[in-house]
């Protein structure tokens, strides 16, 4: 085998880890059925720390494939903190950013790089599908693959491909960060969002295939998703303040409902003959609901519970942007 440094290195995958042990390995099984040639890449994790045993997982295969592997330390932890990290080191003409929670598509990375030869975008990404355990978590999945859940996400729901204001994770040529600077890290959530605004406000350009697919693993428990959407919501808010322009409309729409039912649950108890508009917007709301959850349910035993799931979110998600309005200043 060639010695790492001597390596022509065409691209540097790299993956931010924190306790990602229920889905590393499966992550990393995935990249090693990758099409693009393992001569021609290098991984870097960036591990935040983790307590668990990702480090000790991925040890295991840099044992294995000590030229392609390669683990670095992230003391401060979040996201862009370890992306930056991880481009610093990279050698790659390609950025390719990846997530533990995810399997890619044997061709991923291929068509990473055929894409960002083939366009004028400045990122590229592609569509994820979705998927959790159990009946709870089966029913987020579903629940955050819906229009009514998540809005005109393209990469969620399907989307064909075209320009784009956003994609998940991204692929890159090195310059771009060079270009546009790298990932803010004020931003514990968001960053990738924020990347992509700097991009397109520079004239770039984002570009999402549809034959890129991944299948990313959300939440599996109440618990877990209502904490998501919370801080979600939260540093929506925190990220339109440090970053105006970042984040979209949709991203505020739990907010604004969430605002209404409090304004309009007041009124009606000052103005009582208001009371029909308040009964009207629940009806209308109730109405959707039903019909999403009928309409996003791959089998009828999933209709009730997305039934509940999908006022759990959207209340949850506008309270943590509430939350990100009064202590906007605290940032965490």
């Amino acid at each position: 085998m060639m010695e790492y440094s001597n390596r022509n290195i065409t691209v540097s995958v790299i993956l931010p880890v924190y306790n990602e042990e229920k889905y590393i390995e499966a992550c990393i099984v995935s990249l090693l059925r990758q099409d693009f040639p393992q001569d021609s890449m290098e991984w870097i994790f960036v591990d935040g720390c983790s307590k668990d045993n990702t480090k000790q997982i991925i040890g295991s295969y840099k044992q294995k494939y000590p030229n392609l592997i390669e683990v670095l330390d992230n003391p401060n932890k979040t996201v862009p903190y370890a992306m930056n990290i991880g481009i610093k080191a990279a050698l790659g003409k390609y950025i390719i950013r990846l997530d533990a929670h995810a399997e890619y598509a044997n061709d991923y990375i291929l068509k990473c790089v055929h894409y960002l030869d083939t366009t004028d975008a400045e990122n590229v990404g592609g569509v994820a599908e979705t998927k959790s355990r159990g009946y709870v978590g089966k029913s987020i999945a579903l629940m955050l693959s819906s229009k009514f859940g998540v809005g005109n996400s393209q990469f969620r729901t399907k989307g064909k491909s075209g320009y784009v204001d956003t994609v998940p994770f991204g692929a890159f040529r090195k310059e771009v960060f060079e270009k546009y600077g790298l990932y803010d890290e004020r931003l514990t959530r968001n960053q990738d969002n924020e990347m992509n605004f700097r991009i397109r406000k520079n004239g770039g350009k984002i570009y999402m295939a549809d034959d890129i697919n991944l299948a990313y693993y959300c939440r599996d428990s109440i618990k877990g998703i209502v904490e998501m959407a919370v801080k979600n919501g939260k540093w929506n808010v925190i990220t339109s303040k440090l970053c105006p322009g970042a984040m979209g409309i949709r991203h505020f729409i739990p907010f604004v409902f969430l605002m209404s039912l409090i304004i309009m649950s007041i009124l009606t108890f000052m103005m009582p003959i208001l009371g029909w508009l308040f009964v009207a917007e629940l009806g209308l709301y109730l109405l959707f609901d039903l019909m999403f959850s009928i309409k996003s349910a791959s089998k009828v035993k999933y209709i009730p519970f997305l039934l509940i799931l999908f006022p759990i979110f959207h209340l949850s998600y506008g309270f943590g942007s509430l939350v990100g309005l009064i202590r906007g200043n605290m940032i965490r």
